[in-house]
């Protein structure tokens, strides 16, 4: 295996457009990094340079410490996994198998002993004689995952690959990569637009935007202090709830806290750290947006102080939790709850917060204060 450094990497198309904005980043030998963000950031053109599939506008890419600019796909050493499974249709599993490996001039005994092991590997080996039409979904997966296997490339590059399959059948998959890296200790790069896919998979992960890196951190990195807005919405499910309003301070002796004044009669209590409250204090009288995760909001008991009135819209029981979407002025909010004693549409509902957990964000810029 092998690490892959990517060194102001930028992608520009003919008539202007940049799909990719000087990316830099080093998969490390061995790391399953995933590559994230909605349609259209740049993710797949980024695996497609690393691959060789797209001409490099400008920047450096090197494949275990050589670099490949120039050099033609078949020369560097990957092996990639498309959203489409690309199965020869009127082969058998042990053919698709083999298939690449013969055009590499491969002698037979070397080919049967990579197609038996990567059939081990992947479950296949009761299937190698059937033909795709005869195989599920999953399974097809499978033989395409076995097919970049048996090549033992330096670097496999996954595109998107669970994307036609059902849910249950995602998550199953999920499990089948993460367990073959761990068992192969291969370098992937995993391309995918489903944030799900990305925490689950991703010992890092690169989060894209218009065909800029946002940010690159472990999922729970990603999770607990995003870099700015994008990245801190895009990133869990339901996404994070957004509230602007005025920095002030406690107006009395006994209260020098900070809180932000949402309406003018609602101001919430904030409680940062002193690092964040030095950045906060900073910015005192000035519009912030403030960022709270559904789990860190609550409705209200009779002990809480300030609170805020919102809307229920709708209840969506998903079994051991529920989440309810409520509207509050402009802003929607939602909240992650146990599934039993929930309110109806149309309740009127008084929630609290946990004031440390709070994220803040320029209104202007998007980006993470403090």
């Amino acid at each position: 295996m092998a690490s892959v450094e990517l060194d102001k990497l930028r992608k520009v198309y003919p008539n202007g457009y940049v799909g990719v904005a000087d990316a830099s980043f080093e998969v490390a030998d061995g790391e399953l990094l995933v590559l994230v963000g909605p349609s259209g950031c740049g993710k797949s053109t980024l695996l497609r340079m690393i691959a060789g599939l797209e001409t490099i506008t400008s920047g450096r890419l090197s494949i275990g410490g050589r670099l490949v600019n120039d050099v033609s796909p078949k020369d560097r050493d990957i092996a990639m996994v498309f959203q489409s499974y690309a199965l020869y249709p009127h082969m058998t599993v042990a053919e698709n198998l083999a298939f690449g490996l013969k055009l590499r001039g491969h002698d037979k005994a070397s080919i049967a002993g990579r197609v038996a092991e990567a059939a081990k590997t992947l479950e296949l080996d009761q299937l190698l004689d059937r033909k795709p039409g005869a195989l599920s979904g999953g399974q097809r997966q499978r033989v395409a995952l076995g097919r970049a296997l048996v090549r033992k490339p330096q670097v496999f590059l996954l595109d998107e690959p669970l994307s036609n399959l059902d849910a249950k059948l995602r998550m199953s998959m999920r499990v089948e990569i993460a367990r073959l890296h761990r068992q192969l200790g291969a370098t992937m790069v995993y391309v995918t637009h489903d944030q799900i896919e990305a925490m689950t998979l991703g010992q890092r992960i690169v989060v894209l935007k218009d065909g800029q890196i946002q940010q690159i951190d472990t999922p729970m990195a990603l999770y607990e202090r995003p870099a700015n807005v994008f990245v801190a919405t895009f990133l869990g499910s339901p996404k994070m709830n957004l509230l602007q309003g005025e920095l002030v301070e406690g107006a009395s002796e006994d209260d020098r806290g900070l809180w932000l004044r949402i309406a003018d009669n609602i101001e919430l209590p904030l409680s940062p750290d002193a690092a964040m409250g030095d950045a906060l204090r900073a910015r005192l009288g000035q519009r912030v947006e403030m960022g709270l995760r559904p789990e860190d909001m609550r409705i209200a008991g009779d002990s809480d102080g300030a609170r805020l009135a919102a809307r229920v819209e709708a209840v969506e029981p998903v079994g051991n939790e529920a989440f309810v979407n409520l509207r509050f002025g402009d802003s929607e909010i939602i909240l992650r709850r146990p599934p039993n004693d929930l309110p109806a549409p149309g309740d009127l509902v008084h929630l609290a917060h946990a004031p440390g957990r709070a994220h803040f964000f320029d209104t202007g810029t998007g980006a993470r204060i403090g």
